[in-house]
Protein backbone atom coordinates (compact mmCIF):
# COMPACT_ATOMS: atom_id res chain seq x y z
CA UNK A 1 0.00 0.00 0.00
CA UNK A 2 1.23 3.34 -1.05
CA UNK A 3 1.83 6.77 1.45
CA UNK A 4 -1.24 8.33 -0.12
CA UNK A 5 -3.37 5.18 -0.15
CA UNK A 6 -2.46 4.99 3.75
CA UNK A 7 -2.79 8.99 4.29
CA UNK A 8 -6.49 9.05 2.75
CA UNK A 9 -7.87 6.12 4.63
CA UNK A 10 -9.41 6.80 8.34
CA UNK A 11 -7.70 6.10 11.26
CA UNK A 12 -8.47 3.43 13.49
CA UNK A 13 -9.78 3.97 17.20
CA UNK A 14 -11.32 0.84 17.83
CA UNK A 15 -11.41 -3.04 16.71
CA UNK A 16 -14.15 -5.33 16.73
CA UNK A 17 -13.08 -8.96 18.12
CA UNK A 18 -15.09 -11.40 16.21
CA UNK A 19 -15.02 -13.98 18.51
CA UNK A 20 -15.43 -17.80 18.64
CA UNK A 21 -18.39 -18.05 16.24
CA UNK A 22 -21.43 -16.33 15.12
CA UNK A 23 -24.03 -18.44 15.68
CA UNK A 24 -26.99 -17.31 17.75
CA UNK A 25 -27.56 -20.55 19.41
CA UNK A 26 -23.43 -21.57 20.46
CA UNK A 27 -23.44 -17.87 22.33
CA UNK A 28 -25.18 -19.11 25.87
CA UNK A 29 -23.12 -22.55 25.83
CA UNK A 30 -20.18 -21.07 24.97
CA UNK A 31 -21.33 -18.24 27.77
CA UNK A 32 -21.31 -21.67 30.23
CA UNK A 33 -18.28 -23.09 29.47
CA UNK A 34 -15.95 -20.18 29.49
CA UNK A 35 -17.05 -18.98 32.51
CA UNK A 36 -16.82 -22.26 34.20
CA UNK A 37 -13.52 -22.63 32.56
CA UNK A 38 -12.44 -19.39 34.46
CA UNK A 39 -13.85 -19.67 37.55
CA UNK A 40 -11.98 -23.04 37.81
CA UNK A 41 -8.85 -21.52 36.71
CA UNK A 42 -9.09 -18.58 39.62
CA UNK A 43 -10.00 -21.02 42.29
CA UNK A 44 -7.41 -23.93 41.16
CA UNK A 45 -4.70 -21.11 41.22
CA UNK A 46 -5.66 -18.81 43.83
CA UNK A 47 -5.61 -22.31 45.93
CA UNK A 48 -2.17 -23.38 45.27
CA UNK A 49 -1.02 -19.90 46.43
CA UNK A 50 -2.42 -20.24 48.94
CA UNK A 51 -1.63 -23.78 50.33
CA UNK A 52 1.66 -22.71 49.27
CA UNK A 53 2.12 -19.19 51.65
CA UNK A 54 0.14 -21.31 53.97
CA UNK A 55 1.73 -24.70 54.75
CA UNK A 56 5.36 -24.23 55.60
CA UNK A 57 5.94 -27.75 54.47
CA UNK A 58 5.09 -26.02 51.01
CA UNK A 59 8.25 -23.79 51.40
CA UNK A 60 9.91 -25.12 49.00
CA UNK A 61 11.48 -24.00 45.65
CA UNK A 62 9.50 -26.49 43.41
CA UNK A 63 6.30 -24.65 45.46
CA UNK A 64 8.04 -21.14 45.02
CA UNK A 65 8.30 -21.22 42.01
CA UNK A 66 4.52 -23.04 41.16
CA UNK A 67 3.05 -20.07 42.99
CA UNK A 68 4.87 -17.56 40.61
CA UNK A 69 3.46 -19.90 37.70
CA UNK A 70 -0.15 -20.07 39.19
CA UNK A 71 0.03 -15.87 39.31
CA UNK A 72 0.91 -15.67 35.62
CA UNK A 73 -1.86 -18.11 34.99
CA UNK A 74 -4.20 -16.03 36.83
CA UNK A 75 -2.84 -12.59 34.84
CA UNK A 76 -3.35 -14.67 31.67
CA UNK A 77 -6.91 -15.95 32.05
CA UNK A 78 -8.52 -12.75 33.17
CA UNK A 79 -6.75 -10.83 30.55
CA UNK A 80 -8.71 -12.46 28.21
CA UNK A 81 -11.65 -14.40 29.36
CA UNK A 82 -13.97 -11.70 31.20
CA UNK A 83 -13.59 -9.62 27.72
CA UNK A 84 -14.58 -12.46 26.20
CA UNK A 85 -17.73 -13.34 28.12
CA UNK A 86 -18.44 -9.46 28.02
CA UNK A 87 -18.48 -9.80 23.93
CA UNK A 88 -20.69 -12.96 24.19
CA UNK A 89 -23.05 -11.75 26.98
CA UNK A 90 -23.62 -8.23 25.72
CA UNK A 91 -23.03 -8.82 21.71
CA UNK A 92 -20.39 -5.42 22.11
CA UNK A 93 -17.76 -7.41 19.84
CA UNK A 94 -15.73 -3.58 20.31
CA UNK A 95 -12.64 -2.63 22.02
CA UNK A 96 -10.89 0.69 22.49
CA UNK A 97 -7.42 0.85 20.82
CA UNK A 98 -5.88 1.62 24.09
CA UNK A 99 -7.66 -1.26 25.44
CA UNK A 100 -6.80 -3.59 22.80
CA UNK A 101 -3.00 -2.65 23.11
CA UNK A 102 -3.32 -2.87 27.04
CA UNK A 103 -4.65 -6.11 26.78
CA UNK A 104 -1.79 -7.59 23.98
CA UNK A 105 0.39 -6.02 26.52
CA UNK A 106 -0.79 -7.66 29.54
CA UNK A 107 -1.36 -11.15 27.76
CA UNK A 108 2.21 -11.04 26.41
CA UNK A 109 3.70 -10.42 29.78
CA UNK A 110 2.36 -13.49 31.05
CA UNK A 111 3.28 -15.52 28.27
CA UNK A 112 6.73 -14.28 28.44
CA UNK A 113 7.08 -14.45 32.00
CA UNK A 114 5.98 -18.34 32.17
CA UNK A 115 8.56 -19.15 29.87
CA UNK A 116 10.73 -18.12 31.93
CA UNK A 117 8.89 -19.46 35.07
CA UNK A 118 9.40 -23.29 33.15
CA UNK A 119 12.82 -22.84 32.19
CA UNK A 120 13.31 -22.05 36.25
CA UNK A 121 11.26 -25.10 37.47
CA UNK A 122 12.96 -27.35 35.02
CA UNK A 123 16.70 -26.23 36.45
CA UNK A 124 15.19 -27.02 39.89
CA UNK A 125 13.94 -30.41 38.83
CA UNK A 126 17.26 -31.09 37.28
CA UNK A 127 18.86 -29.97 40.92
CA UNK A 128 16.57 -32.37 42.65
CA UNK A 129 17.20 -35.30 40.86
CA UNK A 130 20.91 -35.22 39.42
CA UNK A 131 22.58 -33.46 42.10
CA UNK A 132 20.31 -34.16 45.58
CA UNK A 133 23.15 -33.87 48.05
CA UNK A 134 24.12 -30.39 47.12
CA UNK A 135 20.24 -29.47 46.30
CA UNK A 136 20.00 -27.38 49.42
CA UNK A 137 23.24 -24.87 48.58
CA UNK A 138 21.99 -24.73 44.13
CA UNK A 139 18.56 -23.81 45.30
CA UNK A 140 18.82 -22.00 48.26
CA UNK A 141 16.67 -19.18 48.83
CA UNK A 142 18.65 -16.25 47.73
CA UNK A 143 18.58 -18.32 44.00
CA UNK A 144 15.10 -19.02 43.78
CA UNK A 145 14.33 -15.40 44.56
CA UNK A 146 16.61 -14.35 41.79
CA UNK A 147 15.19 -16.49 39.46
CA UNK A 148 11.96 -15.40 40.10
CA UNK A 149 12.97 -11.73 39.57
CA UNK A 150 14.70 -12.54 36.47
CA UNK A 151 11.85 -14.40 35.11
CA UNK A 152 9.68 -11.54 35.23
CA UNK A 153 11.75 -8.53 35.02
CA UNK A 154 13.07 -10.52 31.87
CA UNK A 155 9.59 -11.55 30.42
CA UNK A 156 7.77 -7.81 31.22
CA UNK A 157 10.97 -6.50 29.46
CA UNK A 158 10.54 -8.67 26.29
CA UNK A 159 6.81 -8.40 26.16
CA UNK A 160 7.41 -4.31 26.43
CA UNK A 161 9.75 -4.18 23.03
CA UNK A 162 6.89 -6.13 21.13
CA UNK A 163 4.02 -3.82 22.37
CA UNK A 164 6.13 -0.95 22.01
CA UNK A 165 6.74 -2.00 17.99
CA UNK A 166 3.11 -2.21 17.22
CA UNK A 167 2.48 0.87 19.08
CA UNK A 168 4.64 2.30 15.83
CA UNK A 169 2.20 0.72 13.61
CA UNK A 170 -0.83 2.49 11.68
CA UNK A 171 -4.32 0.67 11.51
CA UNK A 172 -6.37 2.50 8.90
CA UNK A 173 -8.04 -0.31 6.46
CA UNK A 174 -10.57 -2.72 8.49
CA UNK A 175 -10.69 -2.86 12.44
CA UNK A 176 -12.53 -6.56 12.53
CA UNK A 177 -10.13 -8.94 14.37
CA UNK A 178 -11.22 -12.22 13.44
CA UNK A 179 -10.25 -13.93 16.86
CA UNK A 180 -10.40 -14.09 20.44
CA UNK A 181 -9.07 -11.63 21.57
CA UNK A 182 -6.07 -8.73 20.59
CA UNK A 183 -3.29 -11.43 19.88
CA UNK A 184 0.14 -10.19 17.56
CA UNK A 185 -0.48 -11.90 14.46
CA UNK A 186 -3.86 -10.53 13.57
CA UNK A 187 -2.84 -7.54 14.58
CA UNK A 188 -0.37 -7.68 12.52
CA UNK A 189 -2.16 -8.78 9.73
CA UNK A 190 -4.99 -5.61 10.40
CA UNK A 191 -1.99 -3.16 10.15
CA UNK A 192 -1.27 -0.87 7.02
CA UNK A 193 2.05 -0.44 7.17
CA UNK A 194 5.01 -2.17 6.91
CA UNK A 195 5.32 -5.13 10.16
CA UNK A 196 8.71 -5.93 9.56
CA UNK A 197 9.61 -4.42 12.96
CA UNK A 198 7.68 -6.20 15.21
CA UNK A 199 8.45 -9.47 13.41
CA UNK A 200 11.92 -9.06 13.11
CA UNK A 201 11.31 -8.47 17.32
CA UNK A 202 9.40 -11.23 17.87
CA UNK A 203 12.10 -13.90 15.76
CA UNK A 204 14.84 -12.40 17.71
CA UNK A 205 13.27 -12.77 21.20
CA UNK A 206 12.48 -16.36 19.84
CA UNK A 207 16.02 -17.29 19.08
CA UNK A 208 17.75 -15.67 21.92
CA UNK A 209 15.02 -15.72 24.95
CA UNK A 210 12.45 -18.14 24.13
CA UNK A 211 14.57 -21.45 22.61
CA UNK A 212 17.30 -20.88 24.16
CA UNK A 213 14.79 -21.19 27.35
CA UNK A 214 13.21 -24.14 25.87
CA UNK A 215 16.80 -25.83 25.13
CA UNK A 216 17.43 -25.44 28.91
CA UNK A 217 14.40 -26.91 29.59
CA UNK A 218 15.22 -29.63 26.93
CA UNK A 219 18.47 -30.25 28.27
CA UNK A 220 17.92 -30.35 32.02
CA UNK A 221 15.08 -33.00 31.10
CA UNK A 222 17.44 -35.28 28.97
CA UNK A 223 19.52 -35.29 31.89
CA UNK A 224 16.72 -36.39 34.54
CA UNK A 225 15.64 -39.02 32.30
CA UNK A 226 18.69 -40.63 32.25
CA UNK A 227 19.34 -40.22 35.88
CA UNK A 228 16.38 -41.60 36.35
CA UNK A 229 16.81 -44.33 34.33
CA UNK A 230 20.53 -45.14 35.69
CA UNK A 231 18.22 -45.96 39.44
CA UNK A 232 17.63 -49.68 40.00
CA UNK A 233 14.94 -50.01 42.35
CA UNK A 234 11.72 -49.83 40.24
CA UNK A 235 10.40 -47.88 43.62
CA UNK A 236 13.22 -45.67 43.05
CA UNK A 237 12.83 -44.90 39.71
CA UNK A 238 8.96 -43.92 40.54
CA UNK A 239 8.99 -41.65 43.40
CA UNK A 240 12.32 -39.56 40.96
CA UNK A 241 9.71 -39.68 38.07
CA UNK A 242 7.05 -38.71 40.16
CA UNK A 243 9.00 -35.49 41.12
CA UNK A 244 9.14 -34.23 37.69
CA UNK A 245 6.28 -35.82 35.70
CA UNK A 246 3.74 -32.91 36.46
CA UNK A 247 6.14 -30.33 35.07
CA UNK A 248 7.22 -32.51 32.55
CA UNK A 249 3.35 -32.84 31.46
CA UNK A 250 2.36 -28.29 31.75
CA UNK A 251 6.03 -28.11 29.62
CA UNK A 252 4.85 -30.02 27.26
CA UNK A 253 1.48 -28.66 26.87
CA UNK A 254 2.36 -25.06 26.92
CA UNK A 255 5.18 -25.53 24.11
CA UNK A 256 3.09 -27.47 21.38
CA UNK A 257 0.46 -25.12 21.93
CA UNK A 258 3.22 -21.94 21.31
CA UNK A 259 5.07 -23.08 18.72
CA UNK A 260 2.50 -24.22 16.94
CA UNK A 261 1.05 -20.48 17.19
CA UNK A 262 4.09 -18.38 16.63
CA UNK A 263 7.16 -19.97 15.13
CA UNK A 264 5.84 -19.50 11.68
CA UNK A 265 5.28 -17.02 9.24
CA UNK A 266 2.64 -14.49 9.64
CA UNK A 267 1.70 -15.70 5.74
CA UNK A 268 0.85 -19.38 6.82
CA UNK A 269 -0.91 -17.86 9.77
CA UNK A 270 -4.74 -19.78 9.87
CA UNK A 271 -7.68 -17.89 11.59
CA UNK A 272 -9.82 -21.26 12.26
CA UNK A 273 -6.13 -22.39 13.63
CA UNK A 274 -5.26 -19.59 15.47
CA UNK A 275 -8.45 -19.18 17.25
CA UNK A 276 -8.23 -23.12 18.45
CA UNK A 277 -4.41 -23.02 19.69
CA UNK A 278 -5.35 -19.38 21.43
CA UNK A 279 -8.60 -20.74 23.39
CA UNK A 280 -5.69 -23.28 24.55
CA UNK A 281 -3.12 -21.44 26.09
CA UNK A 282 -4.87 -18.42 27.17
CA UNK A 283 -7.70 -20.60 28.90
CA UNK A 284 -7.34 -24.04 29.01
CA UNK A 285 -3.97 -24.59 29.78
CA UNK A 286 -4.22 -22.29 33.21
CA UNK A 287 -7.10 -23.98 34.30
CA UNK A 288 -5.04 -27.28 33.53
CA UNK A 289 -1.74 -26.37 35.84
CA UNK A 290 -3.08 -26.37 38.87
CA UNK A 291 -5.14 -29.48 38.41
CA UNK A 292 -1.54 -31.47 36.91
CA UNK A 293 0.07 -30.02 39.93
CA UNK A 294 -2.48 -31.39 42.48
CA UNK A 295 -3.83 -34.06 41.16
CA UNK A 296 -0.66 -36.28 41.29
CA UNK A 297 1.01 -34.49 44.01
CA UNK A 298 0.53 -35.67 47.65
CA UNK A 299 2.38 -32.91 48.99
CA UNK A 300 -0.42 -30.64 48.05
CA UNK A 301 -3.46 -32.61 48.47
CA UNK A 302 -2.13 -33.12 51.98
CA UNK A 303 -1.71 -29.36 52.56
CA UNK A 304 -4.78 -29.00 50.99
CA UNK A 305 -6.49 -31.07 53.81
CA UNK A 306 -4.96 -29.56 56.40
CA UNK A 307 -5.30 -25.90 55.38
CA UNK A 308 -8.78 -26.82 54.49
CA UNK A 309 -9.00 -28.28 58.20
CA UNK A 310 -8.19 -24.94 60.00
Amino acid sequence: MTPLNVANMTTVTEFIILGLSDHFQLQHPLILVFLIIYLVTLLGNLLIITVTCADPRLHTPMYFFLSNLSLTDICCSSTITPKLLGILLSGNKSISYTGCIVQLNFFMDSTCVEIFLLTAMAYDRYAAVCDPLHYSLVMSPRVCLLLAAASWATGVLSAGMITASVLHLSFCGSNKIDHIFCDLIPLLKLSCTDTAGPEIILFLEAALLSFPAFLVTLISYTYIISAILRIRSAEGKRKAFSTCSSHLTVVSLYYLSLFSMYLKPTSTYSQGQGKIMSVVYTTVTPMLNPMIYSLRNKDVKNALKRVIGK
